[in-house]
């Protein structure tokens, strides 16, 4: 099997069916990402992925040499259950929910917007829209600060959290959480990227990053969640990168201090250990 199969069949052996990518653009860093300063500032959202429906697993599926096909199905519980995670994650957010799907042409989109609707009755307290897919994409280039929380399928959020990683300036400064079954599952959005490996320019935040989520939401531990993503935010303030958060405006870059995959991680490890890091 491929190794992206290896993936989903341990999602699906898990029971994680919810994926959390939250994309923040760190002030230190609005010079570091391709879109310009005012379009990224105060860009905080998180994407919340259905994990174990959708195309990736509906069958029949098939491929020969004159033709292929794929099969979406998803049931109104699958919905619902990951709706429910979208609008309590909101609710200690900016209580904004956007539901994105593609209503207009596909009847598994249909179910969902149906089914998002019907859930989003019971959270009064958060503000709610719909969206289609298309848009979305185009909206999170436009305008990526209007988002809160994105709640939407597999592929689609597959799709929408690759595009949306790189307004943070770095694939590498992303975390993710895929949750729902008794153990979850914390890693760095980023791969393997054994193009890079031993030369010490890796940047460690996106898996230290997944380390606080961990603590968050498997451990129930937001205090210590809380110091490790403010010990990120102190590194990252005064200066301190690897090579991959090369600002891109030549105004910030004389402030810079670029460093190696350990001295990064052993800079946030001093700042944890800071008072004032609580």
């Amino acid at each position: 099997k491929k190794c992206e199969n290896g993936l989903l069949d341990l999602r699906k052996l898990l029971g994680n069916y919810a994926n959390l990518r939250p994309v923040i653009v760190f002030e230190a860093l609005v010079d570091s990402s391709p879109l310009r300063r005012d379009s990224v500032r105060g860009v905080d959202l998180m994407i919340v992925r259905e994990l174990l429906g959708g195309i990736y697993f509906g069958s029949p599926r098939g491929l020969d040499e004159t033709q292929a096909f794929n099969t979406e199905i998803y049931t109104r519980d699958e919905i619902q259950r990951i709706a429910r995670v979208a609008f309590k994650l909101a609710r200690h957010r900016r209580r904004r929910v956007t539901s994105v799907d593609k209503a207009n042409v596909l009847e598994a989109s249909v179910l969902w917007r149906q089914t998002c609707g019907e859930v989003a009755k019971q959270f009064p307290d958060i503000a709610f829209q719909n969206m289609y897919v298309d848009n979305c994409a185009m909206q999170l280039i436009a305008k990526p600060a209007q988002f809160d929380v994105i709640l939407t399928n597999n592929m689609f959020g597959d799709i929408l959290s690759d595009e949306a990683s790189m307004l943070a300036g770095s694939l590498g400064l992303l975390p993710s959480a895929s949750i729902g079954g008794k153990i979850g599952l914390y890693e760095p959005v980023h791969g393997s990227a054994p193009d890079i490996a031993g030369k010490g320019i890796a940047n460690p935040l996106g898996a230290i990053s997944s380390a606080a989520l961990l603590l968050e939401h498997s451990l129930e531990l937001p205090r210590e969640a809380t110091k490790l993503e403010r010990a990120i935010v102190k590194v990252l303030s005064r200066g301190y990168r690897t090579p991959d958060l090369k600002s891109r405006a030549g105004r910030e870059k004389s402030k810079e201090r670029i460093v190696s995959t350990k001295e990064m991680g052993e800079l946030v490890c001093d700042y944890i250990r800071m008072p004032d890091a609580t």
